[in-house]
């Protein structure tokens, strides 16, 4: 049986701002670097050794893989992480750097959930999760990552809050009618057998 583990990169700057991030490539926290250094710590306790390793092309994914790869003792892996554009964050948008808060003021609570959390309205000139699924996430899985959970091989995916929400409908966990609730954490693996 092949084992996936998806893990959200720990929390940025912008996170700590309140900050639509999207496409912006901006560092960890330190709070991140710590939650990164506790998911190694969890993997390597759970003892789970890599195959292989996917990342987005954002640096705060990058880090916290790599933080996550030094802390199981697989430091090895990190010149052979896989990186691309695909596993990245959704397009914000118009709203990419703005503050939450800010825009729940100005367009409403259910509005700026709706942009957040929906599967089918993108943000102003942004892309909605199911353009993120469609379009980017499961082309590149069903080419890149499912043919080695097929082998029975080990696979780690660092990526972004809605990379793995749109994974989470691609692997059947989640549908697009329940997906608004999936709230994926900074920094904490999640486990699937598959």
């Amino acid at each position: 049986m092949a084992i996936l583990v998806m893990m959200r990169h720990g929390l940025s700057e912008w996170n700590k701002l309140n900050q639509f991030t999207g496409f912006t490539d901006v560092d960890l926290a330190e709070e991140g670097i710590e939650e990164a250094t506790q998911a190694g710590k969890l993997l390597k306790d759970k003892g789970i050794q890599f195959d292989a390793v996917f990342t987005s092309t954002l640096k705060r994914a990058i880090e916290t893989t790599e933080i996550a790869l030094r802390e199981t003792g697989q430091a090895d892996l990190i010149p052979d992480m896989i990186k691309h554009d695909d596993l990245r964050e959704r397009d914000y948008g118009d709203l990419t750097g703005l503050n939450k808060d800010a825009m729940r003021e100005k367009f409403g609570e259910e509005q700026v959930h709706i942009w957040r959390r929906s599967y089918d309205v993108p943000p102003p000139n942004g892309e909605s999760l199911e353009m993120v699924v469609e379009n980017r996430v499961r082309p590149y899985y069903e080419k890149n990552i499912k043919p080695l959970l097929d082998e029975g091989k080990t696979v780690l995916i660092g990526a972004h809050g809605n990379t793995l929400r749109a994974m989470l409908i691609i692997l059947g966990e989640r549908t697009k009618d329940n997906i608004n609730d999936a709230e994926i954490p900074t920094g904490k693996p999640l486990f699937f057998e598959v």
